[in-house]
């Protein structure tokens, strides 16, 4: 279960042990907007009264309420979208894949430092809390090199990019960059276990992954579900 962390939305896409592709959905995130907001609104006060601010007992609480608003929404929202792709993973058996933050301290969104930082340390909330629900329910998590992930085909052959937020597969289905990039998170880590498989002989099946196989669709046909999550969101 590939999920990749937007500034809107946390987009996930599930793929079977043979590479074919299961389902995928979208789950809205806006707590990082409404959060941005009051941490807007505590900079202007801030800058309104550049001098004073610091010597101002009403003044300072203003911005610290704002403050501590922006991070209990961020918090609350954290908790809702782990808790929900915890649930679906555990639904389907799957393993989760996340991307290495690490790699990726140049994607966060928007281009103010406060807006990068606060993203930055979203996504990196909402990964924690995945992990420790994760684990609570005994499902395995890996990290991997996201880089590419966005522009690459998952069934192979070119993306054709209509707009900044949608591409055309080669088979002609158009869907998001979110939706390929979690895709591509999947199969990179598919791709890793073939390889150990193949220098090893074997590999042991992670406990997520273990029981019955879940069933996939036809090859070729879109997932209805894929086609309903990303209209919707």
């Amino acid at each position: 279960m590939g999920v990749d962390i937007n500034f809107g939305n946390i987009t996930y896409t599930i793929i079977s042990m043979s590479g074919k592709l299961v389902t995928a959905g979208v789950i809205p995130f806006n707590g990082l907007k409404r959060a941005l907001a009051h941490k807007v609104i505590a900079e202007k006060i801030q800058k309104k009264y550049s001098k004073e601010w610091r010597y101002v007992k009403g003044i300072r609480e203003a911005i610290r309420r704002h403050g501590r608003r922006a991070r209990n929404i961020i918090i609350d929202a954290c908790h809702y979208v782990s808790k929900r792709i915890v649930e679906i993973a555990k639904e389907y058996n799957a393993l989760i894949v996340l991307e290495d933050l690490n790699k990726l301290k140049s994607r966060a969104n928007g281009s103010r430092k406060l807006n990068r930082k606060l993203t930055l340390w979203t996504y990196r909330r909402i990964q924690s809390y995945i992990h420790y629900k994760a684990l609570i329910e005994g499902i395995h998590i890996v990290y991997v090199n996201p880089r590419g992930t966005s522009k690459t085909s998952p069934i192979g052959g070119k993306l054709v990019f209509v707009k900044y937020r949608w591409v055309r597969l080669p088979n002609g289905h158009m869907i998001t960059r979110d939706i390929v990039a979690s895709w591509n998170l999947a199969l990179r880590e598919l791709k890793l276990l073939t390889r150990d498989v193949g220098s090893h002989g074997s590999v042991e099946t992670p406990k997520a992954l273990e029981g019955d196989e879940t069933p996939e669709p036809d090859e070729g046909k879109p997932v209805p579900e894929l086609i309903t999550n990303i209209r919707s969101s």
